[in-house]
């Protein structure tokens, strides 16, 4: 299930700055077709800290109802609360998400201890296969790889998506807990390192664009064909990678989507548009992808 290219979701709003729910299908339906492996609604891209509990809820079960099981739903479900993150994820489970993203919990910056009884409390009162997404960046807080080995052995931590940018706790995480935990990058500009070094794929910004070229890469590194991985890697996905990442995520993605004609609508504050000087150097960027016409 936690393989290959996984797209952290934008999630499209109307003009009216509501859920747009015919947007949440069409956006399903370009991902199936284009080859994403496994979908993630309600993460950092689809700017689940500005989503009531109430429309958190429905775009789970939007995704869910519109990819009709024909790839696995992840359910964005994390909380720097810990009994918040049981009932989001409780509802995604009965919903029929196939799996949860937990994120560290942000702010309240726990200590190791704390971190490891967040997520064993967690997935001990949900039965749901999840993954555990370290992002330091955001949440204040590094899970060592020491932690991780010990989360490791519960029954339902099945992953980690890695966000920390540093490739030698990502190898130490492979070094501790081997086939016990599938490593997935949490930076696109790093996948074919991460790859490299024994992960198994991506939950990707950039795939929300690109989404055939991120699976095809993945997929052609797993075939052994190293060499047409990395060229894919270079000529497109890194240099994209980049640019979604001129300003805060998800406001490039976000943004590069709707100059595409994808479903997405305006950012929810706080996040706002681009500066003009950033915005300019994006379209000349989707133009020299042949992703936007002149």
């Amino acid at each position: 299930m936690f393989r290959g290219s996984i797209v952290a979701l934008i999630t499209p709003f109307d003009k009216n700055n509501r859920i747009d729910e015919q947007g949440i299908k069409d956006l399903v339906e370009f991902h199936i077709k284009n080859g994403t492996d496994a979908i993630v609604p309600c993460g950092t891209t689809g700017e689940s800290p500005t989503l009531s509990h109430e429309e958190h809820k429905k775009v789970i079960e939007l995704t869910i109802n519109a990819v009709n099981q024909r790839v696995p739903v992840i359910a964005g479900t994390g909380s720097n609360s810990t009994e918040e993150a049981i009932e989001l994820t409780s509802a995604a489970r009965e919903m029929g998400a196939d799996g949860a993203l937990l994120v560290m919990p942000y702010y309240n910056k726990p200590t190791q201890k704390g971190l490891y009884m967040h997520f064993k409390t967690i997935v001990e009162k949900v039965d749901i296969p999840a993954i555990v997404y370290n992002v330091p960046s955001r949440s204040g807080v590094n899970l060592l790889p020491s932690t991780l080995a010990s989360l490791a052995e519960l029954k339902n931590i099945t992953a980690v998506k890695e966000a920390s940018g540093n490739l030698e706790q990502m190898a130490e995480i492979i070094y501790l807990c081997g086939d016990k935990l599938t490593l997935l990058s949490g930076d696109d500009k790093i996948l074919l390192p991460v790859l490299s070094i024994g992960g198994k794929g991506v939950i990707s910004v950039v795939a929300n664009i690109i989404p055939k070229e991120v699976s095809l890469m993945v997929r052609k590194f797993e075939e052994g064909s190293y060499e047409e991985a990395r060229e894919m890697f270079f000529k497109t996905i890194y240099p994209l990678s980049r640019a979604m990442f001129y300003e805060t995520n998800p406001i490039p993605v976000k943004t590069a989507a709707r100059l595409m004609g994808l479903p997405a609508g305006n950012l929810r504050l706080p996040m706002v548009d681009m500066e003009n000087s950033n915005f300019e150097q994006l379209k000349q960027d989707l133009r020299s992808f042949n992703l936007l016409e002149d």
